[in-house]
């Protein structure tokens, strides 16, 4: 029970790394999900950088996905820390990573709903909230 709890908390763990690491080094990370985006701005990405005003606008979004990949990264890295078989021994460890991680789930399929329904990160969050629930059902049995 104790690998069954750990290993969907790894698992998103490892994928939050992966999303962070996506976020800070794509040359234009706004477009990893590009429809979603374009269709909660109500303009296309091309159309919206034409706009003389918004000259510094990719440079500004740029910097906002990189520190923004930086705390997914981060994040990533406390869940797979904190996931492990020999740290998650404790129950109170438990709570605390199973609290955490699945109010970050289910607040970000609830905000994804509401915001960018059309985002393939939405399947992500569902995944994200099966794993969770699989870490709960193993840490009920411990």
């Amino acid at each position: 029970m104790k690998n069954i709890f750990s290993f969907p908390l790894i698992l998103i763990g490892i994928s939050m790394i992966i999303l962070g690491i996506l976020w800070m080094i794509v040359d234009e990370p706004w477009m990893l999900d590009k429809v979603a985006n374009e269709e909660r701005l109500g303009i296309n990405f091309k159309e919206l950088f034409k706009i003389d005003t918004n000259s510094s606008l990719p440079q500004y979004l740029k910097q906002i996905y990189r520190f923004f990949g930086l705390w997914v990264l981060i994040i990533g890295l406390f869940t797979t820390t904190l996931s492990s078989a020999i740290i998650s021994k404790d129950s109170k460890i438990r709570i605390i990573l199973l609290l955490c991680i699945g109010l970050m789930s289910y607040c970000g399929i609830i905000l994804a709903y509401i915001w960018i329904p059309s985002s393939p990160f939405v399947y992500l969050g569902w995944i994200m909230i099966i794993l969770h629930a699989i870490s709960f059902y193993a840490h009920n049995k411990l």
